[in-house]
């Protein structure tokens, strides 16, 4: 009777933290409830305003009131069971048909496997914060609604007329990408990230001395008519737009710590010099995540030497973060970085002399590296299209001023947390990492630089 009463003081003690021991009726009420409530639809109003990761916050908060409510549900039972089955005088527990025993092992598994998932998706011990980088977003991304669209239709404002000023020099009508007079500026364009990719075009233009004299070329691997949606912005835009097929490096692209790092078209920055005209020998990549304040015809005049690549390097930073252990620990890798200084450098602003690249064969040697990640004796590197670019150039960059790249605005790959400015002047703001300053604003939870971005944001209907 001593122990009988001790173990009904732990079940009141369980009850009161709000899991009490349903009878039988109960239960069969309980069931009649939830069968009524999974019949009966349910509505959700969503704020006009929303970032884009409010779909998957909302889903995944649902899934895990409902996997708590099964387990809640299923402790229950289990306790409602052993004290049923419990025989305190004997202190055994009574026997049982066949079938009822394995009903309990199955509610026993049920409510371990729900404590499991419940674990998974609470343990912030799982994610990983790598540094960041220069990244594509997810598929999530490409449901945002620009203010004043209607429904996966995106519109953008028309942009004034940017016409050359003094000393330009006269510039052919209508020039094809050979004219040597021009800048040549490479962009990649997805619905995804359309917004920034049109805010960074804006900003060139409209802080070039020479806007006519800037020839953009644009890399989708989609097939939407993105091209309309450029002309709805930039009437007078000289520009080409050429595909990239995935298929050309889907292959190539090993999992990475985000979804996003693994996106084809991050990779498309390698193949410039295969996809470009053989007679644009000099082109700068910009990233769509970052806007220009200054003249691009300064960073367009960079002296390469040569050097193949021109960037800001950053010797201060972890260059060993960036590979493996495996990768630092296997001489017959890690000296590919013996006679060599390597830095970190962020590959989405870059002077690339694509006659060099041709004569070299630079994008062979960037698929090697990315063939040894894929190799079965294990992985080199934890990021997306980084790691390879390192390998290949760290230590052989012409370093270019640091404010032509003011990067990390986004914070990290993660979280994408404010950042402030590094010291000095600027020519460029890069929102590299997760935070986008359009989802940032668009949500209403912008960072204070986030404001330096919106005047270049064309995105919206048409004004009349």
């Amino acid at each position: 009777m001593q122990k009988e009463t001790k173990y009904r003081v732990l079940l009141t003690n369980f009850r009161s933290i709000s899991l009490p021991l349903p009878s039988r009726r109960e239960r069969r009420k309980s069931r009649e409830r939830e069968r009524k409530r999974s019949t009966t639809p349910r509505t959700v109003s969503l704020p006009l305003r929303c970032s884009s990761l409010l779909p998957l916050t909302l889903a995944l908060s649902l899934a895990l009131s409902r996997t708590l409510a099964v387990f809640k549900r299923t402790l229950a039972f289990l306790f409602y069971r052993l004290a049923e089955d419990f025989d305190f005088t004997t202190r055994k527990r009574r026997r049982r048909s066949g079938r009822r025993r394995r009903m309990l092992w199955i509610m026993k598994l049920s409510g371990f496997l729900s404590a499991a998932m419940a674990m998974i998706v609470l343990s912030p011990s799982l994610q990983s914060f790598p540094p960041a980088e220069a990244i594509r977003s997810s598929h999530f991304d490409a449901h945002l609604r620009f203010p004043g669209s209607s429904g996966n239709r995106l519109s953008f404002r028309k942009a004034p007329a940017f016409l050359n000023g003094d000393g330009c020099g006269a510039i052919a009508d209508g020039p094809t990408a050979c004219d040597p007079s021009l800048v040549h500026i490479a962009i990649t364009l997805d619905r995804a990230y359309l917004r920034g990719s049109i805010a960074a075009v804006h900003s060139v233009l409209q802080h070039s001395l020479c806007p006519e004299n800037v020839f953009f070329h644009f890399l989708v691997s989609e097939t939407d008519d993105l091209e309309t949606l450029v002309l709805s912005a930039f009437p007078k835009l000289r520009f080409k737009v050429y595909f990239f097929d995935p298929e050309r490096v889907r292959g190539l692209i090993s999992s990475s710590v985000r979804q996003a790092l693994e996106q084809p078209l991050n990779y498309a920055r390698n193949y410039l010099a295969d996809i470009l005209e053989p007679c644009v020998r000099r082109v700068i990549y910009l990233d769509s995540d970052l806007v220009v304040v200054d003249d691009v015809s300064k960073l367009w005049k960079t002296n390469l030497g040569s050097r193949t690549v021109g960037a800001p390097e950053y010797c201060h930073a972890n260059f060993t973060k960036y590979f493996t252990e495996r990768f630092w620990s296997d001489r017959r890798l890690s000296g590919t970085f013996d006679d060599r200084r390597p830095c970190y450098f962020n590959t989405g602003v870059m002077v690339m002399d694509l006659d060099r690249w041709r004569r070299f064969g630079f994008t062979r040697r960037i698929e090697r590296w990315m063939e040894v990640q894929k190799g079965g004796e294990g992985r080199i590197y934890e990021l997306g299209s980084l790691p390879p670019f390192l390998l290949v150039f760290a230590g052989h960059v012409a370093a270019i001023d640091h404010r032509w790249n003011q990067h990390g605005l986004g914070g990290d790959n993660v979280r994408g947390s404010c950042r402030d400015l590094h010291p000095g002047p600027v020519s460029l703001l890069h929102w590299s990492g997760s935070g986008k300053p359009w989802v940032r604003l668009d949500s209403d939870r912008p960072c204070p630089l986030d404001q330096l971005w919106a005047p270049y944001d064309l995105a919206g209907p048409p004004l009349t």
